[in-house]
């Protein structure tokens, strides 16, 4: 591996790590409530905040595949393509589940004001923004991440450029957590809960076993890689 693949490894080994911290500083756990309408308000710091760290998410998952992205398009170029382009898709829908937060914030607010008089009105639109939220964060955030990461480690797993089984591993991973945002939107299991603890875990111990392995490692890159166009 020259100097420079090793340097691309690392920062996106880096990359991974730092995604992981701010994804868990961007969870907003009054607005995943029950009782959104009632919580979000009082919580509106916690929400701002988490929303700057959602914001952060996007150029660090944007930059993971474009910082890959030359070394990957020496291998295959269409799927290496459609991992970047599933990325700015994904960021897309995460910018719009940004924009949705300080509205979250102001239905709360007035919520609290007519709570004790008739509140029906923002709850039919609480429930239907918490409905088009879930759709953009829990289905279209996912989802087209989760489809091209499978882009990503079809890649990997074809050209062996990190160990068959951690390819496979984070192959099967992102198909449970596609799955896992489809029972989410349809109810069968909540965001904050047990059930979805455990299907984000596998996903989870493998990009750290992949951030380990390109901080340390790199991908085991080939000397005179096969070009497709």
């Amino acid at each position: 591996m020259t100097i420079k693949n090793k340097q691309i490894s690392r920062i996106a080994g880096a990359l991974i790590l730092l995604g992981m911290i701010t994804g868990i500083l961007s969870i907003v756990p009054s607005v995943e409530s029950d009782k959104f309408l009632e919580d979000v308000f009082p919580n509106k710091v916690q929400v701002l905040t988490a929303a700057i760290f959602q914001f952060c998410l996007v150029p660090i998952y944007v930059g993971f595949s474009l910082i890959l992205y030359p070394i990957l398009r020496r291998y295959n170029k269409s799927l290496s393509l459609g991992f970047v382009g599933f990325r700015f898709v994904s960021a897309t829908f995460q910018l719009i589940g940004i924009i949705l937060l300080p509205l979250f914030v102001f239905l709360s607010q007035e919520y609290s004001i007519v709570n004790s008089m008739d509140p029906a009105i923002y709850e039919t639109a609480g429930d239907g923004l918490r409905l088009f939220r879930d759709l953009t964060n829990h289905l279209g955030v996912i989802l087209a991440t989760g489809m091209g990461n499978m882009l990503f480690y079809l890649i990997l797993y074809k050209e062996k450029l990190v160990p068959y089984w951690l390819s496979f591993w984070g192959f099967s991973g992102n198909i449970v957590i596609m799955i896992a945002s489809f029972l989410i939107i349809f109810q069968i299991i909540k965001v904050i809960s047990i059930a979805y603890g455990l299907m984000t875990i596998p996903l989870i111990f493998q990009e750290l076993v992949l951030a380990i392995l390109l901080l340390t490692k790199g991908l085991t890159i080939k000397t005179n890689p096969h070009l497709l166009s």
